[in-house]
């Protein structure tokens, strides 16, 4: 296959010599017309036969020149080839100009690449900026956010006014207030995650976990909203060891977990092993499905739900998703090695499915 290529591309840089000089093949050919006419009309003898010879002494020549002008016409676009494919690196090198044409057309790409390079920087260093303000200000609202939460707590707890309703409605008050607080603090842990996606790689630690107390844990997390919403919940007694990073796939179980509850008005939320359902996990993957009986996606949707800022039917009309929920899990998953499937019918409800490469797999 590569020595094909190579004389694929042999005749590519072939033809676009024999192109280029073609002008100088035509100028031969004139000239050599121009002396046979002129000798001819001068009436040398043998003139014609003497033409010939000189002619092809020409032409023996040119081509030698021709041979080694090739040669180094070759090795220029094999230079400028690699440059091509190694354009997003520092350390590629242009071959040098030979005329001033070629010295200004350097130049130029020159100066163009500096100008690049210029902006690239410019645009990493504001990036990390952003970055970091992300981070500083999510870190900083969380200290308010801890503060009303056990403001709240404590007038669950203690109730508010003196009547009995009085004090019932305060209780509700503040539980609807410990809901609304706990969404905006997972608000803030999404639009952190969101910052540091590029630079996840190095923020994880890979071990061998129980994935079944990573997702109680989530579950335990997102109690306030279970029992909020009325919804049933079941957890079904599965064993599953998986290499992964506990803080980086716990944050996709909350996500999906989050969705369950936000489009779920009736029913519950099941969290099981696949092989429940008589699917094969596997010798190598275990996968685990969270179900909903929520409202379910739209088919036509479904194709396009791991898109960032893709919001879909049920987005349009709950008019406060923003797409970056299940992109988020998607990338999360794919960087840690795991895979996230998505099965719905609108209506019915839905089935996340996570599948996990087990430890035994990875040789732990």
């Amino acid at each position: 296959m590569g020595k094909r290529q190579g004389w694929r591309q042999g005749r590519s840089i072939l033809r676009g010599y024999l192109k280029e000089r073609s002008a100088l093949l035509l100028w031969y050919i004139l000239i050599v017309f121009l002396f046979m006419a002129v000798a001819s009309l001068y009436g040398y003898d043998n003139s014609v036969e003497n033409m010939w010879y000189a002619s092809a002494l020409v032409l023996f020549f040119g081509l030698c020149g021709c041979f080694f002008d090739f040669l180094k016409y070759r090795e220029k676009c094999l230079k400028l080839q690699e440059a091509l494919i190694r354009r997003e690196e520092s350390d590629y090198d242009l071959p040098g100009p030979t005329g001033l044409k070629e010295s200004l057309y350097y130049d130029i790409v020159c100066e163009a690449g500096k100008e690049r390079r210029r902006l690239v920087t410019e645009l990493d260093c504001r990036r990390n900026d952003m970055a970091d303000y992300y981070t500083m200000w999510i870190h900083q609202i969380k200290t308010p956010i801890a503060a009303l939460h056990l403001l709240c707590q404590r007038m669950a707890e203690e109730g508010v006014g003196e009547g009995g309703d009085e004090e019932r409605q305060g209780r509700c008050a503040a539980r609807q207030a410990l809901e609304e607080l706990f969404k905006i603090e997972q608000y803030a842990e999404m639009a952190l995650h969101y910052a540091r996606l590029d630079s996840m790689s190095s923020d994880m630690l890979f071990k061998n976990y129980d994935i079944n107390a990573i997702i109680r844990h989530a579950v335990k997390k997102y109690g306030v909203l279970f029992i909020g919403s009325g919804l049933s919940f079941f957890m079904g007694e599965f064993e599953c060891r998986a290499v992964t990073d506990e803080k980086w796939f716990g944050f996709v179980v909350e996500q999906v977990l989050a969705n369950a509850l936000k489009y779920t008005n009736e029913g519950g939320i099941r969290i099981y092993g696949a092989d429940a359902e008589g699917k094969e996990c596997g010798k190598d993957v275990s996968y685990i499905v969270i179900e909903d009986t929520g409202i379910g996606i739209c088919e036509s949707d479904l194709p396009r739900i791991f898109e960032r800022g893709f919001t879909g039917y049920n987005g349009r009309m709950d008019k406060k998703s923003t797409g970056i929920g299940l992109y988020l899990c998607k990338e999360i998953m794919s960087k840690l090695s795991h895979t996230i499937e998505v099965e719905s019918k609108e209506g019915e409800g839905t089935k996340v499915i996570l599948g996990l490469k087990r430890a035994s797999a990875c040789g732990l």
